[in-house]
């Protein structure tokens, strides 16, 4: 091509600026709003199934403050905490009100605290090993927590030896016993390097030697200590009070506050360790420190409950299905949802053979052995 004096070049045309400021206004054509719009629905909608597990928690423990032989309205029960909250506290005994916040606030009231503190801190101890171990059928007691927390009990019920000496509380003995297979995985790990694959089965092999041990405490106790053994190790909420309350729920709280902080530094570590240190976090140290606060949340409730199952396992799970597996609301949905399952499973205890009850571990149990089931079913590897 000859290019001339003639030859002519059409610029394309400059739209003016307040036509640049008027299209801005108007919003991208890319439906950048309607994503952004949806995004904060979906979201809405995470807070929306929290809300509605602590509204069921409320409803549910007012319905359970009214099971007993005394009659409680359900209205009753919270004019009542109410009322003792704010110090309006009869004290004549011979007075019908005295009598009502005597059985609602000292009888009834520490149970269904102590279920909303297990049931919420089972629950943020399985969603975090779920999500530090990158394993679905991971729950509190994988590391073999729960056997050793029955080790210690069974050997202060039988031969009322404690870590102290004679005499010891089962409380204390629980306790220490189940920070020991997480004391010795940690040691394993840091030791060896392992994968969360091989610290769950170094847990579960700590498990298999605690549960043998228990067993040969069994063989050689008498058949009235032996009752109170199985009575503890079914998991129970009998006989506890307004004592065993503060040291569950400051445990509970703080761990579960920290674990909340670390949620983004969670969701990290599920991509994978490569990722993880790729972005300056230390997948390996992250991990324990997570499972060292899983242990002692979880060692804070059991030594008081006795062995609970599978509520880390479910609620995590349930969860999962709604709003997914972002840490930032998985951790606190399960936590809601896991109280809502044990205050309802300790309400279906109660009233299910009254007036008997059937311990609240035994009702988690059906719950959770068929939901157990069916994950290990529908998992689509053959072998780890």
């Amino acid at each position: 091509m000859i290019l001339n004096k003639t030859t002519r070049f059409e610029l394309p045309e400059v739209p003016q600026t307040q036509d640049l400021y008027a299209r801005w206004d108007d919003g991208p054509a890319d439906g950048t709003d309607e994503m952004d719009s949806g995004y904060r629905r979906y979201i809405a909608l995470k807070w929306v199934l929290i809300v509605a597990c602590i509204a069921v928690c409320v409803v549910v423990a007012g319905l359970a403050v009214t099971v007993g032989e005394y009659p409680v309205g359900f209205g009753e029960s919270y004019w009542t905490i109410w009322n003792h909250i704010f110090g309006y506290v009869p004290t004549d005994h011979s007075d019908p009100l005295y009598i009502l916040d005597h059985v609602v606030w000292d009888l009834r009231l520490p149970r269904i605290i102590i279920g909303i503190v297990a049931g919420a801190g089972l629950a943020v101890a399985g969603a975090t090993m779920q999500s530090t171990l990158k394993n679905p059928l991971a729950d509190p007691y994988t590391t073999g927590i729960s056997s050793g927390a029955a080790f210690g009990a069974t050997i202060a019920i039988c031969y009322g030896t404690g870590i102290f000496g004679s005499g010891g509380s089962i409380v204390v003995n629980a306790f220490v016993f189940a920070l020991i297979p997480t004391a010795l995985i940690a040691v394993i790990s840091v030791t060896k390097k392992v994968s969360p694959v091989s610290m769950i089965l170094a847990g579960i092999a700590v498990m298999y030697i605690f549960n043998a041990m228990t067993t040969v405490m069994k063989l050689w106790a008498n058949p009235d200590d032996l009752a109170s053994v199985y009575r503890w190790e079914v998991g129970s909420f009998e006989g506890l009070d307004w004592g065993d309350v503060p040291i569950m729920t400051a445990v509970t709280a703080v761990g579960s506050l920290f674990l909340l902080l670390v949620s983004s530094k969670m969701n990290v570590l599920s991509t994978g360790d490569e990722n993880a240190k790729a972005l300056g976090i230390d997948a390996s140290k992250l991990r324990m420190v997570c499972l060292v606060v899983v242990t002692l949340v979880t060692a804070s409730i059991v030594s008081f409950t006795g062995v609970i199952g599978f509520v880390g396992l479910v609620a995590p799970h349930v969860v999962r299905i709604f709003i997914g597996s972002d840490n930032r609301y998985l951790i606190p949905a399960s936590m809601a949802l896991g109280a809502a399952l044990l205050l309802v499973a300790d309400l279906v205890g109660r009233t299910v053979i009254a007036p008997a009850v059937l311990e609240v571990g035994v009702v988690t149990a059906f719950i959770g052995g068929p939901l157990f089931l069916y994950l290990v079913i529908r998992q689509k590897r053959e072998a780890w």
